[in-house]
């Protein structure tokens, strides 16, 4: 009997413990599930706090973490998860793995989505950050020797950016054809025979003493030490209607553009106290644009 007993107090004492380990498991199921209807709410309370993931290129969180100051008052924190290139973070976005991202130009994004068929748009505009051209070999555009190594980016919409650049530093000559997403076969004129050489954005900077001279992005440059407006021999334009092209942009799922919480985000970033923060951080290297 009393073996009897004991084999039926530890089933009772099993089965108890299973209905807490249960319980807890609820209750952790259901806080994620309160946090994640919170971030899709539509009636835009922020009582309940929330954690989204925003992909980003390099490590400099700066920006974020002023932006995370200010949205403590709506419960809102921004993660920024580090990617780095230019493709992860579309797709991550589009897997759900991240709930918005904010690394590249509006020409890149909407080329990017329609080449890999992804169901994303823009929440709304952040800064331009202007190409520039940079050489560790010459200081002035004008005297890039003849035959020289260019390093321009591979994906198309920066690829063209940099030949346009290039053009605009009287080095080439397009066709006009393409006034966006140009490619080598659009140089109708290439008087000191440039060799080009595409590589990935971000590894250009690494490559500079194997080039004359390169075309890089602004945050490959300064996440790899450069200055734009002190290192850069020629730098684009941040004025005119061409340079909308090159507005950087935030990216969401289409069903979150309209909650309060993306809604609420924008609203915070774009605001005079973001300027005096891109002003700070990036010293002229990135200009508002909203």
């Amino acid at each position: 009997m009393k073996k009897l007993l004991s084999i039926l107090l530890a089933v009772v004492l099993a089965a108890g413990a299973a209905a807490c380990s249960s319980s807890g498991q609820s209750a952790q199921s259901s806080s994620a599930a309160q946090s994640s209807a919170n971030a899709s709410s539509g009636d835009g309370d922020f009582s309940q706090p929330v954690t989204l993931k925003v992909g980003v290129n390099g490590t400099d969180f700066r920006l974020w973490d002023s932006l995370n100051q200010r949205l403590k008052k709506y419960n809102i924190t921004l993660e920024p998860v580090s990617f780095a290139d230019y493709v992860k973070p579309n797709q991550a976005l589009a897997d759900k793995e991240i709930d918005l991202n904010a690394f590249q130009t509006e020409i890149y994004f909407k080329t990017f989505i329609k080449q890999h068929g992804l169901n994303l748009v823009s929440l709304g505009y952040t800064f331009i950050a202007p190409m520039g051209i940079y050489s560790q070999k010459i200081k002035d555009i004008s005297k890039t020797p003849d035959n020289a190594k260019v390093a321009i980016p591979n994906d198309a919409t920066n690829g063209g950016r940099a030949l346009i650049l290039l053009q605009t530093a009287g080095l080439i000559k397009l066709d006009g054809k393409d006034t966006v997403t140009p490619t080598t076969k659009n140089i109708t004129d290439n008087p000191k025979n440039l060799q080009f050489v595409s590589m990935e954005s971000v590894q250009i900077p690494r490559s500079l003493g194997d080039v004359d001279i390169a075309c890089i992005n602004t945050g490959a440059a300064t996440d790899a030490g450069l200055s734009p407006a002190k290192d850069a021999i020629v730098r684009e334009s941040a004025k005119g209607d061409s340079a909308k092209n090159y507005y950087n942009v935030i990216a969401v799922r289409p069903e979150d553009k309209d909650k309060p919480v993306f809604k609420k985000i924008l609203e915070v970033y774009q605001t005079d106290e973001t300027k005096k923060v891109i002003d700070e951080i990036y010293k002229g290297a990135a200009v508002p644009v909203w």
